[in-house]
């Protein structure tokens, strides 16, 4: 919506003023403002003056009602904090801190108005609210506006905004298990390194059974014409040299080479084994360790899209 984003333009942290803030009688108001609306045509066909009396004094207790529900609002700051990161289809979490220099009650927080949260913010104090979000592609996900509201204090009236807090989380593809797209520095054929199972190009191991995105380099024909279905051959990998994984060396669609070099990513760094990343638009050189693990997984969240 243009208008509101020219109204409240995205910021990390946002003070609620007036023109940030909404106010409309909710359906109990509005039978409220019905209820007053009979009392008063009663008073007025009866001229009975304690009528009028009860009327002007439920009259005036909803005029304080709309001052009191904004007030309670204005001056809330919301501040995003942190950068979040998650894999497709788990929860990620983005938190909102909220404080004010006056207290705020009852003040509700969400992504939609029958899904919030609900939190109090003390004076001096301030509240960290946990929102999250299930996503469904990698790359950034961008929640959008979050909607933050009071019905303080007798839920005749809401006060409500819709902030964009200019925050983002990076999404990596869905690990998915299977066969090590791998391939071994050059040097390594001239010598033997430290062996560890696997699904590499050196000693062979035995079969396993074929699983989809299973590189067809590797099938065994021969077992699949004597009737043993769809095998493929397993292998046992050079540790002591470079690793290497490789897109092209996987079959299958885009997302499904992505999730598969998701996954020996997380399982090389679990193991500290050093290895380099070869996708069509970048290469990471072998390394080991947190950052190198992270910029893998960057570089796999972020293939194909702008950064």
């Amino acid at each position: 919506m243009a208008w509101i984003d020219r109204r409240i333009p995205a910021a990390a942290s946002l003070e609620l003023r007036q023109k940030r803030i909404f106010i409309l009688p909710t359906q109990q108001g509005m039978a409220f403002i019905a209820a007053l609306f009979l009392m008063l045509l009663a008073a007025i066909n009866y001229q009975n003056s304690l009528a009028y009396g009860l009327t002007f004094l439920l009259g005036s207790v909803f005029l304080l009602t709309i001052l009191h529900t904004y007030r309670n609002l204005a001056g809330l700051r919301l501040t995003a904090h942190g950068s979040a990161t998650a894999f497709v289809d788990e929860p990620v979490r983005f938190q909102i801190r909220l404080d004010g220099q006056r207290p705020h009650q009852a003040i509700a927080i969400g992504w939609q108005p029958n899904d919030m949260l609900y939190t109090d913010v003390e004076v001096g104090e301030s509240a960290d609210i946990d929102l999250f979000l299930t996503p469904g592609q990698r790359g950034w996900l961008k929640p959008g506006r979050v909607r933050v509201e009071s019905r303080f204090p007798l839920g005749l009236m809401v006060a409500w905004s819709w902030l964009d807090l200019d925050q983002r989380a990076l999404i990596y593809p869905k690990p998915l298990a299977g066969d090590l797209p791998l391939s071994v520095g050059s040097e390594a054929d001239k010598h033997e390194g430290a062996r560890s199972q696997g699904a590499g190009v050196d000693d062979f191991l035995g079969l396993k059974p074929y699983q989809a995105g299973d590189s067809r380099r590797r099938l065994d024909w021969k077992a699949y014409s004597r009737g043993q279905g769809l095998l493929v051959r397993n292998f046992a990998t050079l540790t002591g040299s470079d690793l290497w994984l490789d897109f092209t060396l996987l079959d299958g669609d885009v997302e499904m080479r992505l999730s598969r070099l998701c996954h020996w990513v997380l399982a090389c760094s679990a193991n500290q084994q050093s290895f380099g990343l070869r996708l069509p638009n970048i290469t990471l050189p072998p390394a080991a360790g947190e950052a190198h693990r992270e910029a893998a997984l960057r570089a796999l969240a972020l293939y194909g899209a702008a950064r």
